[in-house]
């Protein structure tokens, strides 16, 4: 199915801004990306861009966009696929008709179909192929075509289909046989799976046998996801557990022992690296998938969500020749990221930057990065003793995991280098106590620490859809109180944003993250605490009390400028971290 359409008449008010090597960057964009490719081109948004488009083609926009269920069958799951058009309903309001049921279809029934672009002849020719109904065209949101698609019929679909272009529509009189080659079918449909993760910016895929069936889900801004497959996927299980072991260099043969492995996986001209996990399950292998190296571009501390406060804090003692910096929070809770933005904004030709890392999940221009490889013995401490003899100013140590890196890594921040690395805590004040608890002096770590950086991640609202709502004030103050605030703070808010869901964020009402974040800077008070081994609760209050904002007053404060919602901050921070 090739596609060779072309550029449409565009307004004279658009096409005079277009170049010829414009024109050309639409054009060889993916049917789906083009509305996205044109508006970068042109500089305006893609509803304005679509506006034009439609105004273009002669074609009106559909709103709204419900897939016609009893059509979906007209067209073969690739066609659809390759095109992104999908059958639609039109409900009272738009400027046609509502269509009967497909269900009675006639010949001369027409067939609206929504596209993400304005169809050309080979692709109308193709259609002609499978269904002699007039065919209605409709411009659509691309990205809801494409979730549309998803939904009803499978991620991968097309590539897994039992007959590719021999499939014939119900109407017609006869249905052609054709066979596929399997094993071309599942290394195009592990490609599609993977290939869809990234667009829509997953951390993790995780491809799970279950009873009469292989659930696949991404994470996807911290939740999972559950992936519309295929109705066939099943008689495709192991075929696609051995592609991704293949892929992963891993034995197919060993079924019963969890194996570890990693793809290089190239999408849209960047090579991604991608960590593979296997279990062994009942039903068959769970295979997970982690992706990295997404992006490359990245983060800077205001991106991350920080306030200029927040900011000023940190670039103070970004500034210290020695000492230690301490991330904390959970798994995917950021730390790395935020680290990177440290480095990033500390690197220089003056400062000579090691890290040590596992994995490397951004690079960093100018930095030397080192992977660990526990396998062959380089474990966090050994790869740290080993970059102490190349003149370091600057380390960083992805985790610390065990008495031994965080001895080497505190003795470091005292001779002389700034190190970064993370822990898992719930808190600030707890990175303090955990390193005393793996077997640090007190005075070691009160004379090391500078600054604890607590994070957590909340899902972005979607600046698109999100509205004003008037709050609960009862409400709000009970959650307040078990957020540990102030429920007085319900007195001042009369409404806060929500999430509504539209087609830009597929009906979630959210779209990315920002970080929430709690910052420690100990004072003389704290170093004598410290000192006296104190718990982390009496830790906490003292620095509470000399102005230590709490993830939860964080969050809060996110929450009421309109990022976020209070059930999000509630999601990622638990009761018990008051």
């Amino acid at each position: 199915m090739s596609d060779t359409a072309t550029i449409p008449t565009l307004p004279p008010s658009l096409a005079e801004r277009l170049s010829e090597e414009q024109r050309q960057a639409v054009v060889e964009a993916s049917r789906g990306q083009r509305l996205k490719t044109l508006s970068i081109q042109l500089k305006i948004s893609e509803a304005e861009t679509l506006t034009a488009m439609a105004i273009a083609s002669g074609l009106d926009v559909a709103s709204n966009l419900e897939a016609d269920s009893a059509a979906l069958s007209v067209l073969p799951a690739r066609l659809v696929h390759d095109y992104q058009i999908v059958p639609i309903l039109l409900r009272p309001g738009t400027r046609s008709p509502l269509p009967e049921s497909t269900a009675a279809a006639t010949p001369t029934t027409p067939l609206h179909l929504a596209t993400a672009w304005p169809p050309d002849n080979v692709m109308v020719d193709w259609i002609r192929t499978f269904t002699a109904r007039p065919l209605v065209w409709h411009l659509g949101v691309p990205e809801k075509i494409h979730q549309l698609i998803l939904q009803h019929f499978g991620v991968g679909s097309g590539s897994l289909e039992d007959s590719d272009e021999g499939y014939v529509a119900p109407e017609a009189a006869e249905q052609a046989e054709a066979e596929i080659d399997e094993e071309a079918a599942v290394v195009r449909f592990v490609t599609d799976v993977i290939t869809q993760a990234v667009a829509d910016e997953a951390t993790d895929i995780h491809f799970e046998p279950q009873e009469g069936q292989l659930r696949i889900r991404y994470r996807v801004d911290g939740i999972l996801v559950q992936v519309p497959v295929p109705e066939n996927l099943l008689r495709f299980q192991d075929a696609i557990i051995s592609r991704l072991k293949i892929m992963a260099k891993l034995n197919i043969s060993e079924r019963r022992l969890p194996q570890d492995g990693r793809i290089n996986f190239r999408a849209n001209g960047t090579i991604l690296d991608i960590r593979v996990s296997t279990i062994p399950t009942i039903y068959a292998e769970s295979v997970s998938l982690r992706l990295l190296n997404q992006k490359k571009e990245a983060y800077s501390m205001e991106r991350l969500g920080m306030s200029d406060e927040e900011q000023n804090e940190i670039n103070h003692v970004l500034n210290f020749p020695h000492g230690i910096i301490l991330v904390t929070g959970p798994t995917g809770s950021g730390k790395s990221t935020s680290l990177n933005a440290f480095l990033r904004k500390i690197n220089s030709p003056e400062l000579r930057i090691v890290t040590i890392e596992d994995p490397i999940e951004y690079e960093v221009p100018g930095v030397n990065q080192m992977q660990v490889r526990p396998e062959i013995g380089l474990k966090f401490s050994d790869a740290l003793r080993h970059v102490l003899r190349q003149d370091p100013d600057v380390i960083m140590v992805g985790e610390i995991r065990d008495l031994d890196t965080a001895e080497i890594a505190i003795r470091a921040s005292l001779t002389g280098h700034l190190v970064f690395s993370t822990l898992h805590t719930n808190d600030a004040p707890g990175a303090i106590t955990r390193l005393i608890d793996m077997g640090i002096e007190p005075f070691l770590v009160a004379s090391a620490i500078e600054i604890v950086i607590a994070q957590r991640l909340v899902r972005r609202l979607c600046p698109e859809c999100a509205r004003a709502e008037p709050v609960n004030k009862l409400k709000l103050r009970d959650t307040l109180a078990i957020l540990g605030l102030d429920p007085g703070e319900a007195d001042h808010v009369h409404s806060l944003k929500s999430p509504a869901g539209c087609d830009r964020c597929r009906g979630t009402g959210y779209r990315g993250r920002i970080g929430i974040f709690e910052i420690l800077k100990p004072n003389d008070e704290l170093h004598e605490l410290i000192l006296k081994r104190e718990s982390t609760r009496t830790l906490a209050q003292c620095a509470r009390r000399h102005g230590m904002r709490t993830l939860q007053q964080s969050g809060w404060e996110k929450v009421v400028a309109g990022y976020t919602t209070l059930d999000e901050v509630l999601r990622v921070i638990t009761v018990t971290e008051k």
